[in-house]
């Protein structure tokens, strides 16, 4: 994976704009931070400053110049080379006590404060004072102030402490977007390498799955689920193409034969007969194919309707049981009432009836077909059962595809579709179709065809 397609990746593209919001957000917080802290510094000196103010007038109050002059001397003394300014002078700004040689040019701002720049010789750095003057009784001039020195010291220090952290935040913030993006992109390029092995033919290809959990393995394992739908389908058209091929040739060739036949004046008129027949059940199967297909579209779902799937038993039964005695076999119904599902009447009736229809076929005379209809908690069972010599269980879902036909039944009439358009309609209901063994008095297997749809 190359850097460039990193950088052009839409993950990699969110982290950064992540990273650049929480930068931004960020940044006001550490902003607020050293304006709240700075301010509250600057703050205090302003009032330490105000303090001393108002105990050195007091101490002039009661002791006059000479105790206020004391009480400087003893502050500077202590502290000779403090951050505390003092400068007590005359009405003509003459320097009386304290830590200045002079009285500084000033200008007050609205609060009575004011900076000047101290002069602690060349090889100091430049210091700045924060002071304020104060005139008292007599005409005597009070100035009291501190170095801000250690102040903007102090502030300097938290503005590359919070310069350092937010450089260390964004850092970190822009490497975990970088290693969560190399994950996404690693991911979506697998997507993107099965799907281009798909396109080139490979429908066996699956997109390998991680025990990581989320979004992106939830749509792998949906997407692998779509493939395999899309490899049994295209198996399906092919299977399909196949059959109609092998199956549709040889009446095909009859038909072309027996056309031949007509054109050269050699037939008769059984020939003719016999062409149009063979031309009818190409129709039916086209026709069987047709209704399959649209079936398996669900085109007809919208027009789902409460059945009455005891009334439709009865229809059933009604039509196909004068066929069944007419063969010397015997039609036994059990019918439970007041069986509803949500369907198609008709596509429902057609699939009853073809396996019916089926177990007409390959029951043996004095046989007997039973048509049961009974209902669970939430799922409802057409049950029809023959006598006949049944399905192997290896081929029992082979049956369920297009034109498959088992070897015992390739001398019947059909085309292989009847069990497979029962099969189409059970999944467009929601349902499914299960074969299974139905042993008869006789030792045949038998057949058990269950029609399970969900209950109304």
């Amino acid at each position: 994976m190359t850097g460039k397609k990193l950088l052009r990746s839409s993950s990699f593209r969110l982290a950064l704009a992540y990273v650049a919001l929480f930068g931004i957000s960020a940044i006001g917080l550490l902003a607020f931070i050293y304006w709240s802290t700075a301010n509250y510094m600057r703050q205090q000196a302003d009032e330490t400053i105000e303090t001393e103010i108002v105990g050195l007038a007091e101490r002039y109050q009661l002791t006059g110049l000479a105790g206020l002059t004391t009480s400087i001397r003893e502050r500077v003394g202590r502290r000779p080379v403090g951050s505390s300014i003092y400068l007590l002078t005359d009405g003509l700004y003459n320097p009386i006590a304290g830590n200045l040689d002079r009285w500084p040019q000033i200008e007050v701002d609205p609060e009575g404060f004011t900076e000047f720049p101290l002069n602690l010789g060349a090889e100091e750095p430049r210091h700045i004072a924060r002071a304020k003057p104060f005139a008292l009784p007599g005409g005597f001039f009070l100035l009291v102030g501190r170095d801000t020195y250690e102040l903007e010291a102090m502030q300097s220090r938290l503005v590359r402490t919070l310069s350092w952290g937010l450089a260390l935040t964004v850092g970190l913030a822009l490497a975990g977007g970088l290693v969560l993006s190399r994950g996404q992109v690693r991911r979506i390029g697998a997507i993107n390498d099965a799907f281009d092995d798909v396109m080139a033919g490979d429908l066996s290809r699956r997109i390998p799955t991680g025990s990581s959990g989320g979004d992106i393995e939830e749509l792998v394992v949906k997407l692998n689920r779509t493939l395999s739908e899309l490899e049994k389908l295209v198996e399906g058209v092919r299977r399909v193409s196949d059959s109609i091929a092998h199956d549709l040739r040889t009446p095909l060739a009859r038909l072309k034969t027996r056309l031949e036949r007509l054109r050269h004046g050699s037939a008769g008129a059984d020939e003719v007969d016999h062409a149009v027949s063979e031309a009818d059940k190409l129709l039916a199967t086209f026709a069987a194919l047709l209704r399959i297909a649209r079936i398996e579209s669900g085109e007809r779902r919208q027009a789902f309707a409460s059945v009455d799937m005891t009334a439709l038993i009865d229809d059933v039964a009604e039509l196909y049981g004068p066929l069944i005695e007419e063969k010397d076999k015997k039609l036994v119904l059990h019918n439970a009432p007041n069986i509803r599902v949500l369907g198609d009447r008709d596509m429902l009736f057609q699939a009853v009836a073809n396996v019916l229809d089926n177990a007409l076929k390959h029951t043996p005379a004095d046989g007997r077909v039973e048509l049961d209809l009974g209902a669970r908690e939430s799922s409802v069972e057409v049950v029809i059962a023959d006598d006949g010599p049944g399905i192997p269980a290896n081929e029992r879902d082979k049956v369920l595809t297009r034109f498959y036909r088992l070897d015992t039944s390739r001398t019947t009439p059909g085309a292989g579709l009847g069990l497979s358009l029962v099969a189409a309609v059970a999944e467009l209901h929601d349902g499914s179709v299960q074969l299974e063994d139905n042993p008869s008095t006789d030792g045949a297997p038998g057949l058990r065809v269950v029609i399970r749809l969900p209950r109304l």
